[in-house]
């Protein structure tokens, strides 16, 4: 039967060194804040790692008070019995660098200035991200890992542990994730930047935190969001229906999907520091786990360890093709890989929105993998 993980806390941890990043920077100290749900068995093997999405955090599972309205964004996924079983593992899931929830961002003080970051952060990686959770795990003292698994971002950390680490995850579980950002991807989050640029609000990121540049923000997730959908799961959503408050020939009126973009907009510039989100943003356009290797090939020939990966039928963002030229190149290297194409209608969402489609096939995966099989 599954059960509420329950109540949780964050917890931090602040290491007191400079961490050399893919753009020849250093970036120290560094704070991570991550949650831990299960216990550790007694040769610490049963860890897994959850790694989150854009905009997403640590808190992955359970409620930090009674009173919270709604549990961690993987709820579902992970507590006694689900799929991320907490009565067989421990579960890790930590906020990247470059966030605003908890982790060193462009929010945190700069040290040398006692002053926020805001512009002066240096630009990150995904593979700087990676770098920073092997802080983690070490101060855990966790050197093995059952696997690493996430979604979007989640899955470009998760390859990104394969390569980096080889001898650290069993396995690895992308899922709706790709092998490098496409030019269309980039062009949507250019899209999202001029949006927050031209806010006078903005000011070069130099904006105060009870005023951020709202509009902008607002229109650039927007802009974020409507690539997480689709034409199919708009049609279900909120088909052409006009807004009922609005008159149809009323030059302002809406239609009730420009009503949804606007609320979850500007519901978002309270929840997430828009200096956070342009920097993520860039890391996800620079995204490529050729970097720094002469080609997919040479890269990928350092993933030792099974990968299980899953795309979405409906994804446009980072449709099916992106995954399978990466599973491709595995499979000719004669790697140990799965790929499943699964039917959705819920587009980049599709592995929030409907994770029953897919999550039976991770159960067996995971366990096929504990057994030794």
């Amino acid at each position: 039967m599954n059960q509420s993980i329950g109540l949780v806390k964050t917890e931090s941890v602040t290491f007191d060194v400079e961490l050399k990043l893919e753009s020849g920077r250093v970036l120290g100290p560094i704070t991570l804040a991550y949650e831990t749900y299960g216990t550790l068995n007694r040769d610490r093997s049963n860890a897994i790692l959850v790694t989150h999405a854009w905009t997403g955090d640590a808190h992955a599972a359970g409620r930090h008070s009674e009173e919270d309205r709604k549990p961690g964004w993987w709820d579902d996924m992970i507590g006694p019995g689900k799929v991320l079983d907490t009565n067989r593992y421990f579960i890790l899931c930590s906020n990247v660098i470059g966030s605003c929830k908890g982790s060193t961002g462009p929010t945190s003080l700069n040290p040398r200035t006692d002053r926020p970051y805001n512009l002066s952060f240096p630009v990150l990686m995904v593979r700087d991200m990676v770098r920073a959770q092997k802080l983690l795990l070490d101060h855990l003292n966790i050197s093995s890992l059952v696997t690493v698994i996430g979604g979007s971002m989640g899955a470009m950390q998760a390859l990104e542990w394969g390569i980096l680490y080889p001898e650290v995850p069993r396995s690895i579980i992308p899922i709706a994730g790709t092998g490098r950002t496409s030019p269309m991807a980039i062009a949507l989050n250019s899209l999202a930047r001029q949006a927050i640029f031209n806010d006078p609000m903005w000011k070069k990121g130099n904006y105060k935190p009870e005023h951020p540049p709202a509009d902008g923000m607002t229109l650039a997730r927007a802009v974020g969001h409507v690539s997480f959908l689709s034409d199919a799961s708009m049609h279900l959503k909120f088909g052409r229906r006009f807004s009922a408050r609005d008159g149809l020939f009323d030059f302002f009126g809406r239609f009730e999907v420009e009503r949804y973009l606007e609320y979850n907009g500007s519901s978002f510039v309270d929840r997430f520091d828009t200096n956070s989100f342009l920097y993520l943003a860039k890391a996800l356009d620079l995204y490529d786990v050729a970097w720094n290797f002469d080609g997919l090939e040479e890269a990928l020939t350092n993933l030792q360890c099974p990968s299980l990966w899953f795309a979405f039928t409906s994804d446009w963002l980072y449709p099916p093709s992106q995954t399978e030229e990466v599973v491709d190149v595995l499979t000719r290297l004669g790697k140990p890989v799965a790929y499943h194409l699964i039917d959705s209608d819920y587009g980049h969402d599709s592995f929030l929105v409907e994770p029953e489609k897919f999550t039976p096939l991770v159960v067996e995966f995971l366990d096929r993998l504990t057994s030794g099989a």
